[in-house]
């Protein structure tokens, strides 16, 4: 049935055509129950918060009914997971309702996660359960309020239905919103299939959605892909800037928009190691810590070779230029995270020692085993002590006395910046966040709610969260590392 709201939908995408997706309805659940609305990006979505609430709401959060002017649909694409080629992939467990135009006259994908079958669920049931749905919403939503280029959760409600994985577990649907679900995997479907009108197509559509500007250029397609490359070394920065682990870099989990997308099995470290792998699928360690660089300039190699038919008709010349721009990758990531963390320091001026600097205190950080958030929070403390009652951490955490010799450098590298110490400290405190969500954290949340059936801990952890910078100490624990039996060693995919 339909239902009737204020939102007007425009779908761009399922006007390029059927070789695109499949048109799919969402699967109805039994009895759709209320977690949450994200109440601020409603509104900017156009959404009426109170609406999205009633029964009719939920009803179509839970895909139980279609607004007029949705078009819903699975997309395809391909990609490569964990450097092996899968030359079909697509939304296995997801159904695109259509888009939206926000308040601020930007676009966005309305997606259903965990909505039922589709062509691509390869026989999976296409539903999700609850565990992951609540870890995507608490997530996605940190990582906005970090101010980091990501996926956001607009809803999420209960389906009355368990779904079955290692057994019976409590299902759930999440409305995922995204500035598009464009993925590099979906260039490579078309590349890989030749069908080069649709892959230019697809180039077009992106060139209009995401870079407008690289329509006025001589070569619009490597335009785009500069953008691509662009986007994608500050977006790898700001994760390594946070200690974040994606844990899942295959192409089809990357985005042209460059956003950050799927939560499956990410984390954020506790004690600094470059090497740390949390995906319990990553036996290798291909998706560490320490390579996320190098695989985001991987992933970026094969996109660039997806698209050498639209750069050039001349062979050579579509090499020359593909490589031209994934050889900016390395330069731009650096420049991205050096600037990062000289903010982390309280740095406003760029010297040569600076690097030293870095890489003596990740040097430390790792032979201590120092919590990587708080070593950073608590150098904001000490860049102004006089000021740091505001936000101190002092009370649950301390730097080692092995750090003396370098914090003493690093003083003296503040002597010779010429911000004042207040304002300094003020702008580390918004770049080094107290709150993340921590595994033991996301674990307590979903454990309450799984099998106690109790919300009360993720609305508080939620909240929690979208204040990332500012220390409260009634809630110190959410700020504080995990004790040795709360240590989350593995995560996991959620399909």
């Amino acid at each position: 049935m339909n239902a009737k709201l204020s939102v007007d939908f425009d779908n761009s995408f399922a006007r390029l055509g059927e070789r695109f997706y499949t048109r799919q309805l969402p699967e109805p659940v039994s009895a759709p129950g209320l977690i949450r609305i994200n109440s601020a990006l409603a509104i900017h979505l156009g959404f009426d918060p109170n609406w999205l609430e009633s029964k009719t709401g939920l009803e179509f959060i839970a895909g139980n009914c279609i607004p007029a002017g949705a078009d819903p649909l699975a997309t395809v694409y391909a990609g490569h997971q964990f450097g092996n080629w899968n030359p079909l992939l697509g939304d296995g467990r997801a159904v695109l309702l259509g888009e939206v135009i926000a308040v601020d006259g930007l676009r966005f994908d309305i997606q259903l996660k965990g909505s039922g079958r589709t062509p691509y669920s390869r026989g999976g049931d296409g539903r999700a359960p609850l565990g992951p749905v609540l870890r995507e919403y608490i997530v996605s939503e940190a990582m906005a309020a970090l101010v980091v280029p990501t996926t956001r959760a607009l809803a999420a409600v209960t389906t009355g239905e368990n779904v079955m994985r290692e057994g019976p577990l409590p299902g759930a649907v999440l409305a995922r919103v995204a500035q598009s679900h464009i993925r590099f995997g979906t260039i490579q479907f078309f590349a890989a299939s030749q069908d080069i009108s649709a892959l230019r197509f697809l180039a077009e559509h992106a060139i209009q959605r995401h870079y407008p500007e690289a329509a006025k250029t001589d070569n619009p397609v490597r335009a785009m892909l500069d953008g691509v490359v662009e986007h994608q070394a500050s977006l790898i920065a700001r994760w390594q800037l946070l200690g974040f682990i994606h844990g899942v870099m295959n192409t089809d989990n990357m985005l042209l928009s460059g956003e950050t997308i799927d939560y499956g099995p990410c984390a954020f470290m506790d004690k600094y190691d470059p090497g740390t792998v949390f995906s319990s699928i990553d036996q290798g360690g291909r998706y560490s810590y320490r390579n996320q660089p190098h695989i985001a300039h991987w992933n970026l190699s094969v996109l660039a070779q997806a698209l050498l038919p639209l750069l050039s008709g001349d062979r050579d010349r579509a090499i020359s230029s593909a490589q031209a721009a994934i050889d900016a990758f390395p330069d731009l990531f650096l420049a991205a995270y050096q600037h990062g963390m000289r903010r982390k320091l309280g740095l406003t001026q760029s010297r040569a020692d600076d690097e030293i600097l870095i890489r003596d205190l990740l040097t430390l950080m790792q032979e201590e085993g120092t919590d990587f958030t708080l070593t950073f929070r608590r150098l904001s403390d000490l860049a102004d002590p006089g000021h740091a009652s505001n936000g101190g951490v002092e009370l649950i955490f301390d730097l080692p006395v092995t750090f003396n010799p370098w914090l003493e450098r690093w003083q003296q590298r503040l002597r010779n910046d010429p911000q004042d110490s207040e304002t300094r400290q003020a702008d580390m405190y918004v770049v080094n966040p107290v709150y993340i969500p921590r595994n033991h954290l996301l674990e307590e949340v979903i454990s309450a709610a799984v099998t106690q059936q109790d919300f009360g801990p993720f609305h508080t952890l939620v909240d929690v969260l979208a204040r990332p910078g500012k220390f409260d100490k009634n809630r110190a624990r959410y700020a504080m590392p995990p004790r040795p039996g709360e240590v989350v060693k593995q995560t996991f995919c959620g399909t």
